[in-house]
């Protein structure tokens, strides 16, 4: 795992990765700016006036008006906005680069590393498109269920990257495996190295929580939140970018350590003859070697 982590930052820098950010972060980053630009005035404006329709809630308002003065009241609103507007721009930053960066990534590492590797093409494209879109949606509905627990402090530091850690491995190990191995290797590699597949997500989790870092400097940034929205883009495509990275050559590395620990050589001791289940005569099966990889 910790080789794999180096490969990945090594290759992080390399011009072809590099170029291959440049179209997530085009795409996510243009929609981000745009959104911000022709929506973000109503969009405050719209959760200003609903907070403020809310009994409860501009009683709690008054009160900390009372205590602490009007700035509070204030913030509230944009704070509400990039609450919202985040998780949104991390699933698309993910997405993006799932489906538009990492095929490529995974065949410049097995060019690179695992070029004896065979590509059995066990996952079509649209499988791979319906598997993340799956476990996004199952991710975006658990982050709405535990919203209730960000009140409790720490929580929000810890919960989401947990979320989006494990959305990463769900996504990242599928896609890697797609194009190289049969659906029944992939559903091996995927059980036997479980549990590093998930350490490596949850940790690439709080690598891609760490651009929200930005918003803890003030009211000040929210004053630039659309464009501060489209730079945490750039930062999350990085990281995502990375984390395919280290996902390829992990799991590609697996996915060739289970093909040599499946192959079952049948070697007859010297001055035997060859059994009925070890044909000597026979030439090679062109069909059983193509099954097997040899």
């Amino acid at each position: 795992m910790l080789d794999s982590f180096w490969r990945a930052l090594a290759y992080l820098f390399m011009p072809r990765i590099i170029g291959l950010s440049l179209m997530p972060l085009l795409i996510a980053g243009s929609l981000t700016l745009v959104m911000g630009y022709f929506f973000w005035t109503d969009a405050v404006t719209a959760v200003r006036s609903t907070l403020e329709s809310w009994s409860l809630v501009e009683a709690m308002l008054q009160w900390i008006d009372g205590m602490i003065g009007s700035s509070f009241r204030t913030v509230l609103a944009p704070l509400v906005v990039v609450a919202f507007a985040v998780p949104v721009v991390i699933v698309l930053s993910l997405l993006l680069v799932a489906l538009l960066a990492t095929p490529s990534i995974v065949s410049l590492v097995a060019e690179r590393r695992f070029a004896e590797l065979e590509r059995r093409h066990g996952a079509a494209a649209w499988r791979s498109v319906a598997w993340s879109l799956g476990y996004t949606l199952a991710a975006c509905v658990a982050l709405l269920l535990t919203m209730p627990l960000w009140l409790i402090p720490g929580v929000v530091f810890v919960l989401p990257p947990l979320i989006w850690g494990w959305l990463t491995a769900k996504v990242m190990a599928f896609d890697v495996l797609a194009d190289h191995a049969t659906q029944e290797e992939r559903r091996a590699v995927l059980k036997a190295h479980a549990w590093p597949l998930m350490v490596i997500g949850i940790t690439t989790g709080f690598l891609g929580a760490a651009p929200s870092v930005i918003w803890a400097f003030g009211a000040m940034t929210l004053v630039f939140a659309p464009l501060l929205l489209a730079v945490s883009v750039w930062l999350y495509t990085v990281v995502f970018m990375f984390s395919a990275l280290w996902f390829a050559h992990y799991a590609l590395a697996a996915l060739g350590q289970h093909r040599r620990a499946s192959v079952v050589e049948v070697v007859p001791m010297p001055g035997t003859a060859p059994t009925s289940s070890t044909p000597a005569a026979l030439p090679p099966d062109p069909a059983a070697s193509a099954i097997t990889g040899v």
